[in-house]
């Protein structure tokens, strides 16, 4: 009896070899309380900080400061405070060039004769100043050639022209009418004067806009080559530029739709008319007085 309790059944004797021993259980705990540590590690250590970047917002441009429109500022040279006058110049050419009005040329300058100015003869192109002498003021005895100068005389500038009957204050606008054919496009000069130019063949007629007089004819205004001018009234002249003749002379009356020059490409990239409405020597946009077609 002693003895088959002593003994154990080959089960029993397998289960107690398999059961862990003291040794194994405390490696066992050991090793589950370092697991448990690393997990508690893991969970205790901070995660790195994650910030979500966007791309930068472009800077929303200045509407304003690009909306504004750069300073008007003539294109060119600034305009000059005096001209001397040349052989061909005459008063009517002389402010077309400068954009005045001939008029104020002549009460700057007290010119008593419009039609006459002299080779050498220095204008102004700027108003007096207030603290000038007033207009009573006699012009100097200077300002008239001695009656020796003959050489200075024969060397004089052509006349202004003769002067076109007055037009009578308040005068109508004109009957504008277009002056060539062809394809026409606005333009602006260097000296930013606005005008049309009208492309079309060589030869090709060109005829005055309006009825008037003719003040200028010739090629003495650089980059308009041969030029025509015709003063409508004391408001309004029209110009003509490039061409490749000249039809009408100085002092002419001419009608509207009158013949006066052929098309060309005189001091132009290509064949075409400049046309130019001077309003008190300021020009104007065409389109604003042309008829529609």
């Amino acid at each position: 009896m002693s003895t088959d309790h002593r003994r154990a059944s080959p089960l029993s004797q397998r289960a107690v070899a398999h059961a862990p021993g003291p040794r194994a259980r405390r490696g066992a705990r050991a090793a589950a309380l370092v697991t448990l540590l690393l997990l508690a590690a893991c969970h205790s250590v901070p995660r790195a900080p994650v910030e979500e970047k966007t791309p930068p917002r472009a800077r929303a441009p200045d509407v304003t400061r690009e909306a504004r429109p750069a300073p008007s500022v003539t294109p060119g040279v600034s305009r000059p405070t005096t001209h001397v006058v040349v052989r061909g110049d005459t008063l009517h050419g002389i402010a077309f060039r400068h954009g005045l009005d001939y008029r104020d040329l002549v009460r700057w300058n007290r010119i008593r004769n419009p039609d006459l100015i002299l080779v050498g003869q220095r204008l102004r192109l700027t108003p007096p100043a207030a603290a000038k002498a007033s207009p009573a003021t006699p012009q100097p005895p200077a300002a008239r050639p001695a009656p020796s100068a003959k050489p200075r005389v024969e060397a004089a500038a052509r006349p202004a022209t003769p002067r076109a009957p007055a037009a009578a204050a308040g005068a109508a606008r004109p009957q504008w009418t277009w002056p060539a054919s062809g394809k026409a496009t606005r333009a602006t000069t260097v000296t930013g004067n606005r005008g049309l130019e009208i492309r079309g063949q060589r030869g090709q007629d060109i005829k005055a806009a309006a009825g008037g007089a003719v003040v200028y004819s010739g090629s003495g205004l650089r980059g308009y080559g041969e030029l025509i001018i015709i003063k409508h009234n004391d408001t309004f002249l029209s110009a003509y530029a490039h061409n490749e003749s000249r039809l009408v002379e100085e002092g002419q009356r001419v009608k509207g739709g009158q013949l006066i020059a052929r098309m060309g490409d005189t001091e132009a990239r290509e064949v075409m008319l400049h046309f130019e409405i001077r309003r008190n020597g300021k020009s104007v946009d065409p389109l604003q007085y042309l008829p529609g077609r």
